[in-house]
């Protein structure tokens, strides 16, 4: 199998080079990029294992690509910026990004991320060979073999990985609260002071494409206690 092909959309050259080099020295394929139209040529001929997204590209700008690209792929993505505050962090996560890492990073903790966001993607296609594939609620499919949702009228809902993760977590254990440090673990999210947040955000995101027709995800948040997923889960 071939190392994971890395896309890596930077602005700075030295930067590109620099990361580009340590990600084959660690056993990645590296693609640079410098706009919207190469990334946009690599993704559609060529199979990109994940994005690192400068947020400081212009024409559109990173943020914007951010989401373009979280509407056209579930692909993980590594949102970069000069800005380590907790609105971007949250306003990257929003976008769909799956991690966020400010200017200067090493290009080793870098290496060790993309790990991580691609080990999250291999792990739940792992669990969906050992158990049920198939989770069923109020209308809703949900096919961890397949990594689809489908409303109850029929049609597909794209979920980012981290999304589909945090879904997973929740399907498996229903009508039961689960902490928001528990939750985290379940879905793979990063251990940072700000992951409760990660988390409230992610919650956010998996409700906003759960709602249909007029009614409300059911994820239920317990004040003091974390979130439950309150309807009843048929597994086939």
């Amino acid at each position: 199998m071939s190392p994971p092909l890395i896309l890596i959309a930077e602005v700075e050259q030295d930067v590109r080079h620099e990361v580009r080099q340590s990600l084959e020295q660690n056993g990645f394929r590296a693609l640079p990029a410098v706009s919207a139209t190469e990334i946009w040529n690599a993704m559609d001929s060529m199979a990109i294992g994940a994005v690192v997204l400068d947020a400081a590209l212009r024409g559109p700008d990173g943020m914007d690509l951010c989401r373009d690209v979280r509407e056209r792929s579930d692909v993980p993505i590594i949102l970069v910026g000069a800005n380590s505050s907790e609105v971007d962090r949250v306003v990257g996560l929003e976008l769909g990004a799956d991690d966020y890492m400010a200017k200067p990073y090493s290009a080793r903790e870098l290496a060790a991320r993309l790990r991580a966001v691609l080990r999250r993607g291999r792990n739940d296609r792992a669990l969906g060979a050992h158990r049920p594939t198939e989770a069923r609620f109020d209308g809703w499919t949900v096919d961890s073999s397949r990594r689809e949702v489908i409303d109850p009228n029929g049609g597909r809902v794209e979920l980012t990985a981290a999304e589909f993760s945090l879904l997973l977590a929740l399907l498996d254990h229903p009508r039961v609260v689960i902490a928001r440090a528990r939750l985290m673990a379940l879905a793979g999210v990063r251990d940072t002071p700000s992951s409760d947040r990660s988390v409230d955000v992610l919650v956010s995101r998996v409700r906003r494409k759960l709602s249909h027709g007029g009614r409300a995800a059911p994820i239920v948040t317990v004040r003091g206690g974390g979130y439950m997923f309150s309807a009843v889960v048929d597994r086939r």
